[in-house]
């Protein structure tokens, strides 16, 4: 028993350790699987930006276009960019071989990535690269200290820097205020990110969505039936209802003369 115990917890210890990290507050973003729009937006930057080097290879081209609306021909001539056919898992060309000698490790498959991470944990790592010229690809993240991957979205995002600015003291989820002069009570945080200016194609605003739109993407390829399994769950439990009902006046009806 104690060898099944000492067995079971060394089989989760991956799963804790791929879950630890620095506690580094993670801003939260509202994933709406029912927009197609977002989805299909998150699929253009996820084909453009991240399929260089991640795949999805729990996904197929073709059912992916089915869910998000995408005609068969569009979903060919925008999104595979390589030889493979609609009925294709969405793999990459890239050898994990080759891609562990140029990066050091091969990059990890990113299907489940929002059911193993967390949508707020994605979205806040996507905005928070800096540039790092310590770092072998000249880039850093607040989320994932040392990460072996460039800035990918740096073009759409800009340069982004970390560095010391002053700011506003925040006690207790409240700003100080001086109670005096009535003015911000502030201090230097050297842990401040900034873009620099004339660098960005996009604006902040624009990034934001533009990330969100791609954490949306990655969530429902993490669980592509979920909207289905919710709509059927609430079948169910309507069912349920009804059937309890019908249950509950057939016992009394049954056990009314009992007494």
């Amino acid at each position: 028993m104690k060898k099944l115990f000492a067995a079971l917890m060394f089989s989760v210890l991956p799963l804790t350790a791929m879950a630890a990290g620095p506690e580094v507050p993670l801003d939260k973003v509202d994933i709406d699987l029912t927009d197609k729009a977002a989805l299909q937006d998150g699929l253009k930057t996820f084909a453009n930006y991240c399929m260089g080097c991640h795949g999805a290879k729990f996904q197929r081209y073709e059912r992916v276009a089915n869910d998000l609306g995408i005609p068969e021909e569009v979903m060919m001539e925008n999104i595979v960019f390589s030889d493979a056919k609609i009925g294709d898992h969405m793999k990459i060309g890239m050898q994990p071989s080759d891609a562990k000698v140029w990066f050091g490790a091969a990059p990890p498959d990113l299907t489940l990535v929002a059911r193993v991470r967390g949508t707020d944990w994605l979205y806040t790592y996507l905005r928070t690269f800096y540039e790092d010229p310590k770092r072998p690809l000249g880039a850093n993240n607040v989320v994932f200290p040392n990460v072996g991957m460039p800035n990918v979205l740096s073009d759409l995002q800009g340069r982004q820097v970390i560095g010391c600015k002053q700011v506003q003291v925040v006690e207790n989820g409240k700003k100080v205020f001086d109670p005096l002069t009535g003015t911000p009570v502030t201090e230097e945080a050297c842990d401040q990110l900034t873009i620099v200016p004339g660098t960005a194609k996009q604006t902040e605003a624009e990034f934001d969505e533009t990330v969100k739109n791609l954490v949306t993407f990655l969530a429902y390829s993490a669980n592509p039936v979920k909207l289905e399994s919710q709509r059927i769950g609430t079948y169910v439990l309507l069912f349920l209802a009804f059937f309890f009902v019908v249950a509950y006046l057939l016992k009394r009806e049954y056990w009314k003369d009992v007494h």
